[in-house]
Order: structure tokens, then sequence, then C-alpha cells
């Protein structure tokens, strides 16, 4: 089987057609490419020359160094820049209704790439920047890169015209947010409106829609899984309306919308940016930590083979990223006739086919360490949702759904689930820790994942 992905036809036989014939400037930008980058390059090179140059100028340099000196020195705080805005996520594709204010966040971002260029610095010991211009050259880079998005909606805005919006609601609320969006002239264009769910693919396609606005909340249930995974294949965006009740979720990242609060829906797994970064850390970590994992996997596989015997290593197929099936390296556990009768089962908390010498193997899960290899190669990482068999995937898939959310980014060796679960866990439950993982990533919540992972070890909690 090449994938366990959904295959049924999008409702109204939608189907999203690949454009293979790009041009240059949109087969740059498939591969991860701004024209924006290069308008922020000649902002972050101005805004380190421009307080040189005020030095230069007032007789305040003593000693300068040789130009080629300085040229090396601002190219690499340029490329620390890029670095820190690109994983930062500045240069995915922002929507345009209830976008947020982008000063803010430009901030944030300049004064930490400063700060990183200011780290280097301290560490090479090589200071070509002023360490008054460590101040001044944030607040540049900042007004300067926010001055760029100010430029590049006003082209995107003259470029696309104004966003054309599908309401989607019972008349009452239809007729609210129409009002609310009439009221703000030319801030987007109604093209359509509709209380059916299901044929919003179809009415997308005739209409030529950009963006969503389902203004009855209820009606959310009938869209998920679908209508909405088509949409976001499409590149529609889909925004919820809040209703008082959804005030008592907690709800973070609310959007405006021609006065209206909404929130964005079906943007659940990892920007490529932030997939990167994930990757690069992960890639980082396993490089620093071999001095660990590399004794460890050598003494268990010795003695799994002197009180088990041969085979040392299990290799089971299982479903990965974007539901590729790729064959996953553990510890041998189980009796090798674990499985003869050909049918795949969950395991238990007390499985009596495991190998009764390698039961704390499990327990600790010191058994799934070989995992390295696959994240290695790039078909898991180290936190994320645990890769299922094919089999059990289908199933979950039919009774389940949503499940299918899960592959959109690579496997794990350990995951939130993992941590706050047992292996008994239903598998439903483990999906809502999977999807809270995917909306809330960051590297802090990968660091806790694996300290608790650690605590779960120790105490051989299943």
């Amino acid at each position: 089987m090449s994938s366990t992905r959904d295959t049924r036809p999008a409702p109204d036989d939608v189907r999203v057609d690949h454009v293979p014939d790009l041009p240059l400037l949109g087969r740059l930008n498939a591969h991860g490419f701004r024209l924006l980058m290069a308008a922020d390059a000649v902002v972050i090179i101005g805004a380190l020359v421009l307080p040189m140059a005020v030095y230069v100028l007032t007789g305040q340099l003593r000693n300068p160094w040789p130009l080629s000196y300085y040229v090396v020195g601002y190219l690499i705080a340029l490329v620390l820049h890029f670095v820190s805005f690109y994983f930062s996520g500045l240069y995915e594709r922002e929507q345009r209704l209830g976008s947020r204010p982008v000063l803010p966040r430009i901030v944030s971002m300049a004064i930490g790439a400063m700060l990183l260029v200011a780290l280097v610095q301290f560490a090479t010991q090589i200071n070509v920047l002023p360490r008054p211009n460590l101040a001044v050259v944030p607040i540049l880079v900042a007004l300067g890169l926010a001055g760029n998005r100010r430029i590049s909606r006003a082209m995107r805005d003259r470029r696309e015209g104004p966003p054309k919006v599908l309401l989607v609601g019972v008349p009452d609320d239809v007729n609210l947010a129409r009002e609310h969006l009439d009221d703000v002239h030319g801030f987007a264009k109604i093209v359509g409106t509709t209380s059916n769910v299901a044929g919003l693919p179809a009415l997308q396609q005739r209409t030529g829609a950009t963006d969503v606005l389902v203004v009855t909340s209820r009606m959310i249930d009938d869209a998920y899984p679908e209508p909405l995974s088509t949409l976001e294949q499409l590149g529609v965006n889909v925004l919820r309306r809040i209703s008082a009740q959804d005030t008592l979720l907690g709800l973070s990242g609310v959007r405006e919308v021609a006065g209206l609060p909404f929130v964005v829906l079906g943007h659940s797994a990892l920007p490529p940016s932030r997939a990167r970064f994930k990757r690069t850390i992960e890639l980082l970590e396993l490089v620093v930590t071999v001095p660990v994992w590399l004794p460890v996997m050598t003494f268990i596989a010795l003695y799994v083979l002197v009180t088990a015997g041969r085979p040392v290593l299990f290799r089971q197929r299982r479903v990965g990223m974007d539901g590729r099936p790729f064959n996953m390296v553990k510890f041998r556990t189980m009796r090798s006739d674990a499985e003869a009768d050909g049918r795949p089962r969950l395991a238990s908390s007390a499985d009596h086919r495991v190998v009764p010498s390698l039961r704390w193997l499990r327990r600790t899960r010191l058994d799934e360490l070989p995992n390295l290899w696959n994240v290695i190669r790039g078909e898991m990482s180290i936190v994320g949702p645990r890769p299922e068999r094919p089999e059990l995937t289908e199933q979950f898939e039919v009774v389940i759904p949503g499940y299918d959310r899960r592959h959109e980014i690579p496997p794990g060796l350990t995951g939130l689930a993992q941590v706050h679960g047992r292996y008994h866990t239903d598998p439903e439950y483990k999906l809502g820790y999977d999807l809270q993982y995917l909306v809330n990533w960051s590297p802090v919540l990968d660091l806790q994942i694996q300290l608790r992972t650690i605590w779960v070890m120790l105490t051989r909690r299943l």
C-alpha cells in the first residue's frame, strides 16, 4: 500500500490541479524565496552601514579595521538576521483577513537577531559593530522591514483587489456579518453566501473566493474534516466567528475582521519555516548527544542478543508524514511469533507476547532508541505523533474524523500523547494530544516533552 491518506473524492468532485509551468518568481516562491527577501536585505545592510558611517563622519571611529574585515562582518550579521527571521516565520505567506499588526512582531525578531549577532561577536571577539550600534540597528531594521511589508501589501491589494469572501451561516448571522463588512469600504468583496457547508468547495471554484468566514459557529461541526481539508488544499483561508460560548475554551490567537472576532481554522500543521527549524534543532541535538545514546544502544543490542537471541532489531511498516509508509526500527521485545496469525493488534500494558527478560526494556521505552536511525533519515522526528501501522491507521481513519491530520508532520520517538497517556489510551484521546502538539509547537514544548519522557522512562509508567 503506497499511502493511507483518504483517497475519497472531495465534495462536488473538486480537484486541485498541479500547475507545472510556473514563471521564474513562481518557481523561486515554491522553493521558499520571496522577492521581499531582497528588499529586506537592502534594509538590513543599510541599517548596519548607516550608524557606522555616522561614526566615520563624526570622527568617533578610532583605529578602524581594514574594509574587508567590515564587509565579512556585515555579511555574517546579514546571514544571522535572515536565519532568525526565516525560522521565526517572517517569510510565510500572510493571510489578508484578520492579519495582525506587523511592527511589534518584527521588533521582537530584530532584537532577537541582534542578540544573536552580539553573541557571535562575544564568542569570536570580532567586534565589527560598536556597542551603541547594537541598540540602534534593531530599530532601523524593524522600521525598514515594516515599511517593506506595508509597500508589499499595497502592491498585492492593487494586483489582486480586495479579498473575495464567502459568508457561511444562517441568514441572521450572514446579514450581521455583511453589515460589518460593508461598513469598511473596500475592505473585502462578498462574492457569495451559503448555509450549505458541504457545497463550499464547488461554490469557491465558481466564485473564486479567497476567504471563507463561518459566521454561525455550530456549523463548523459539519465542516470537519471535510470540506475544511479540501479548502485548505485549494489555498483558501477559513475563519470561524467566535461566539460567547467559545470564550469558555480560553481561545488565544483571536483575529479581528471588520469588528467581528474570528479564529483561523485548518492551519494545524507547522509552516515550512518552523518545520525546518524543528528539523535543524533535532539534528543538532543528535550530534551533541552521540556520546550518550550510542554506547547505550550498543549495550542494549548486546543484551538483547544474549538474552533473547536473534534478531536483535525489529522492523515494522509504519505510516509517516503525508501518509507515506516506512520501515521503523526498534529493539525486539516480543516473541518472534507474536503475530503468527497475521492479525495486527495494539500492544497492552501486560502483553503476554513480550519476552520476560525484555519487559523492562519495553517499560523504560529504551526499545525505541533505534528509531534514531529513522530520525537521521528524515522519516521520523524526535518529538511528534507516534507512528501507527497502516492496517490500524486505516481503521482509525474510518471511525475517528480528522485522524489523518496527525500525519502532517513526521512521526516522533515520543510525543505529547506518550507522556500524558498510556499504551492502552484510546486512539481518539491520543489524537487530541497530537493535534494540540501541532498547533502549539515550540522548541520549549519539545524540551518539556523530552524531559517528561525521561521521567516516564525512569518510573516505567506505561
